[in-house]
């Protein structure tokens, strides 16, 4: 599916091996907001992301990654604590963990009850202050929407004083340095905490949270050049997939919400164009930052020692079926990219599916932690000696009503209304439409799909099953 990659030399792994041997390794632990697996190392050669491409040669690439609920503060939520989202838990962009899971360890507290320093960097979580005792530190620049034009910075003023939603255009190319936006702050913050844990000894779990290509598209104009106007198009299937329910559709008040983007309807393709451009050049953008901080791993010899975990928090539309945001069940929000690269574990891609709840065991089997009890995921260590063996039969998404099980071949998603009654289904046949624009639930010759899908889809919910 994906390109193959070079085998690393027994050497390198040898090396590897003795420098953890001592301790535990250190983590750099990166999240990426808003980001789809739209890179180079997915297949996507246009994508200029050669530091992304980089660390995915080095490690396993997951190519069937899966977040557990498509917004910004339920997915992080879940993956931070290891617990899937319900009905009553993890079902918003803002959601705490603190709140939701009171009491439940996450990731950087088990971490840090093992003898880890443990660094908020940029978001890791929605909200910088959740779960605020894991952290030894909490370092968060502001501000995700930075707008340095002055026609932006006057809307936004404007906005302000007629009580409408303060911000400017969805997208903005400056003349100003990297290091003038959020995330070259996170990356000079990354830099830092890893020469400390270089000197110091002690094992560290240094974040890297960067929330571009997160709305607005906003970065320097340099990244916006490496993606000429004229060689933007829209997607192929800019429609509405055939027999989609109503509940699959929405009308991504996210982006509505900024200046200038019709409250209804389609948007003007000059629009539509101009953010798939942004989205790329922001992401290059944060490819760049990555670029700094893997550069002074090499720099401090700690590349071969480190573990180094790259995820987007959910996946995003960009006019796929006239979509644009996440909030949805189709695979383009649920899918993200997930890279992984540990000392002495393989250098291949991996098909198997995984999901966001897997994160967590395995981080604790990477650094020999005991697991807490509460977890709900697998971890998928295996996958990492082993990329092609057998895995997981299903992995489980959710957004608002719909509860989604994806397959290797299949994903499904039911509504249900407030009586437990199924209203709505879905159904792609990923082998035959990949894209997914023709829902087959109702079609007689799925029938037995349907069915077998809805068990295994209630048996893998607990919520479903009360």
């Amino acid at each position: 599916m994906f390109g193959k990659k070079t085998v690393a030399a027994a050497f390198t792994i040898l090396v590897s091996l003795s420098a953890v041997a001592d301790g535990r390794p250190n983590i750099l632990f990166i999240s990426v907001d808003d980001l789809r697996p739209e890179l180079g190392c997915y297949g996507q050669e246009y994508m200029i992301t050669p530091n992304i491409d980089r660390l995915a040669e080095e490690g396993v690439l997951f190519e069937r990654a899966y977040c557990n609920y498509p917004v910004c503060g339920a997915s992080r939520a879940s993956l931070m604590t290891g617990l899937r989202p319900t009905p009553d838990r993890f079902n918003i962009y803002y959601s705490r963990a603190d709140e939701d899971a009171a009491g439940i360890p996450d990731i950087a507290g088990t971490l840090k009850a093992a003898g880890y320093r443990t660094i908020n960097n940029g978001k890791i979580y929605h909200h910088h202050d959740d779960n605020e005792a894991s952290w030894d530190e909490i370092y968060r620049p502001k501000d995700f929407a930075q707008y340095f034009n002055e026609e932006n910075l006057k809307i936004i003023g404007d906005r302000k004083a007629d009580g409408s939603s303060p911000k400017g255009w969805p997208y903005e190319a400056t003349d100003r340095p990297d290091e003038a936006y959020q995330g070259g702050k996170v990356a000079a913050k990354a830099i830092e905490e890893l020469r400390r844990a270089k000197e110091s000894g002690q094992p560290a779990f240094v974040t890297a949270g960067f929330t571009k290509p997160h709305l607005p598209f906003n970065c320097p104009q340099k990244y916006w050049d490496m993606y000429p106007a004229n060689t933007i198009a829209m997607p192929d299937n800019y429609f509405a997939p055939t027999n989609a329910p109503v509940e699959a559709i929405h009308n991504f008040n996210e982006l509505r919400s900024y200046y200038g983007v019709p409250e209804n309807g389609a948007l003007p393709e000059e629009m539509a164009l101009k953010l798939i451009r942004g989205y790329r050049a922001c992401t290059t953008f944060t490819d760049a930052m990555l670029g700094r901080i893997f550069q002074t791993l090499d720099e401090l010899e700690m590349w071969d020692d480190t573990i180094v975990i790259l995820w987007g928090d959910h996946g995003w539309q960009l006019g796929e079926h006239t979509l644009w945001c996440k909030h949805a069940n189709f695979n383009t929000a649920l899918q993200v990219p997930l890279i992984v690269r540990a000392p002495g574990k393989s250098k291949e891609n991996s098909a198997a599916l995984v999901e966001f709840v897997d994160l967590y065991p395995t981080i604790c089997d990477l650094t020999g932690i005991n697991k807490p009890e509460h977890l709900e995921g697998k971890s998928f260590v295996p996958l990492l000696d082993k990329p092609s063996r057998g895995w997981k039969k299903a992995v489980f998404g959710r957004y608002g009503k719909g509860d989604s099980i994806r397959t290797a071949r299949y994903l499904y998603t039911e509504w249900r209304n407030k009586q437990g009654e199924i209203v709505a289904g879905m159904l792609y046949d990923h082998k035959v439409d990949p894209d997914e624009n023709n829902n087959v639930a109702g079609h007689p010759e799925y029938a037995d799909v349907v069915k077998r899908l809805s068990r295994e889809l209630k048996a893998g919910w607990p919520h479903l099953q009360k």
